[in-house]
């Protein structure tokens, strides 16, 4: 574990287990779902200590500020003193996700009713 001024943002989160590979975390710079201090940043952008990043992945934002810079990998409890998380708490299971509730035995789904499934589901065309 190395300690230094900066890092690239794309390894600093990939060390720090916010990305699940380092070509996801460059994938999100590229889209624009990270940005540094308010500011859309790309993959090799330097991050710093004190820097505020807000990664935002759907319907979930995560937004931390760099206390440590590291450009390994490291394991779990040593990758969340890196950081500090000011993430607001996710909604409740309950409310993000809506149910689609049948009668049992009521048979298979008309054609209106599968259509209202799927605009339901996210996935109407």
């Amino acid at each position: 574990m190395e300690s230094q001024e900066s890092a690239r943002i794309d390894v600093w989160l990939w060390s720090v287990r916010l990305a699940k590979t380092r070509s996801a975390a460059a994938s999100a710079c590229k889209a624009g779902h990270v940005r540094v201090d308010g500011e859309r940043t790309k993959p090799a952008a330097h991050v710093r200590p004190g820097a505020r990043i807000e990664i935002t992945g759907g319907a979930l934002k995560r937004i931390v500020v760099v206390t440590k810079i590291i450009n390994k990998r490291v394991g779990a409890p040593v990758a969340t003193q890196c950081y500090e998380d000011h993430s607001p708490p996710p909604p409740p299971r309950e409310l993000s996700i809506p149910v689609a509730v049948r009668e049992r035995g009521a048979g298979r789904p008309t054609k209106r009713e599968r259509r209202e499934l799927d605009r339901l589901r996210g996935r109407d065309i």
